[in-house]
């Protein structure tokens, strides 16, 4: 069975460059266009199931990628993107360049990342991705060819990290998904093989 992985469009505070998380933001206007061409380019390609976070951004986005199509697109709340507490809101940048708060090591050393609070650590994120993956779409591999996930960044990562059987050092391996970039790999026997991890539609 082949999966996409895909994150969702740029939305207003991806372009403000806000910490957003599990804020319902939804997609601006050059977010839609990068889900529609996506979806465009997608047509002919057949999906059994499509699985969408809740959040609008992401769901919104799953929704123009299916266009006209009849595909069921279920929505499941361990698809949420990672809760950033009292940073959802915050500027991005100025965050990762304040050495004080464990955010300045989300990315350069995730191990470390500390939640703040009302926030998640990201190995409850990569827990509650690997039970979604075993509970819904591993069973799927007996009748379906192929499935559509669209979520977050760091939801995505945590499905990777479930994907790769590593730890929380090697959370971003592969680097941050752009918006609308789309991971395709292959399950199999009750094996992963990762075929593209950085692929874009619209460029």
């Amino acid at each position: 069975m082949e999966i996409y992985v895909v994150r969702h469009g740029e939305t207003v505070w991806n372009a403000k460059k806000l910490l957003q998380g599990r804020a319902d933001i939804e997609l601006n206007e050059n977010g839609r266009k990068l889900a529609g061409i996506t979806g465009k380019v997608l047509d002919n390609v057949k999906f059994d199931y499509i699985f969408s976070s809740p959040l609008i951004r992401a769901y919104e986005t799953a929704c123009l990628i299916r266009g006209h199509r009849d595909i069921p697109i279920i929505r499941d709340d361990r698809l949420r993107e990672l809760s950033f507490g009292v940073y959802e809101g915050e500027d991005f940048s100025a965050l990762l360049k304040d050495e004080t708060n464990s955010f300045h090591n989300f990315f350069k050393k995730p191990e470390l990342y500390v939640a703040p609070e009302g926030g998640e650590t990201l190995e409850h994120l990569s827990a509650r991705a690997g039970e979604f993956m075993q509970e819904k779409i591993e069973p799927l591999a007996k009748e379906c060819k192929r499935v559509m996930i669209v979520a977050h960044g760091a939801l995505n990562k945590g499905i990777m990290t479930y994907v790769k059987k590593h730890d929380t050092s090697m959370f971003w391996s592969g680097g941050l998904q752009k918006n609308c970039n789309v991971i395709i790999m292959n399950y199999y026997n009750g094996e992963y093989n990762i075929i593209e991890e950085t692929k874009v539609f619209y460029e």
